[in-house]
């Protein structure tokens, strides 16, 4: 039963939170407003949203309290509540696969051109998705060459989240890379120990496309 919690959640669990608490933001119309309804940080919640940190039992059970919810409700799929009307691309057949050069040109605007498919994000994201094949090994070991990551340009970016950054040389080009914040400086880090210029200061001119919100698996 998904209702019933464990220790080491899986992450079935972990999807299934994951998208009961966008519903939960949505319902309380800002991050910070239900983050202050469960006694925890909007930057907290932040992190949570984008995927990086899981919710533990505590919380989950906070949450149930905080917004009248019964207890379990976050271990359970709700696919029926009023906040799925509102989920990404109910009715347009998924978030657009594009390339890297299509998501640095693309956020001026809201079409996308000629996608190579549409796929469904497995967990709630905003509308504006999209899902990307990660090129290279500058992302390994966590993200392998041909992986699917899905990218919302809604999602807000923090200190260590990974994201798609525009470049600010004008060539319309981006890159995936890890966020680094740093007393007012932005830095893009690739994970890949052997990889040379691990870190770089990001162009003042770039622009983040959006923050990863899903991984998924090569096609």
């Amino acid at each position: 039963m998904l209702g019933k919690r464990d220790g080491g959640m899986g992450r079935q669990i972990h999807n299934i939170r994951l998208d009961n608490l966008r519903r939960l933001v949505d319902e309380a119309g800002a991050p910070g407003a239900l983050a202050r309804q469960a006694g925890s940080s909007a930057a907290y919640f932040s992190q949570l949203r984008s995927g990086h940190r899981r919710m533990g039992d505590g919380l989950a059970a906070r949450l149930e309290a905080a917004t009248g919810k019964p207890r379990g409700w976050m271990d359970e799929p709700h696919r029926d509540s009023p906040a799925a009307d509102d989920a990404p691309w109910s009715d347009g057949g998924g978030c657009p696969l594009i390339s890297l050069v299509q998501a640095g040109a693309w956020t001026e605007a809201y079409e996308f051109p000629e996608p190579e498919a549409f796929l469904h994000c497995p967990v709630r994201c905003g509308r504006r998705t999209f899902a990307l094949r990660v090129a290279g090994e500058s992302m390994t070991p966590r993200f392998q060459d041909g992986d699917l990551i899905f990218v919302d340009p809604d999602a807000a970016p923090h200190n260590g989240s990974y994201v798609v950054v525009r470049r600010g040389d004008g060539s319309g080009a981006a890159t995936f890379k890890q966020l680094i914040e740093e007393d007012g400086r932005r830095y893009l880090r690739a994970l890949n120990p052997d990889w040379p210029e691990r870190i770089i200061e990001a162009d003042p001119d770039a622009a983040i496309c959006g923050v990863v919100v899903f991984l998924g698996t090569a096609l």
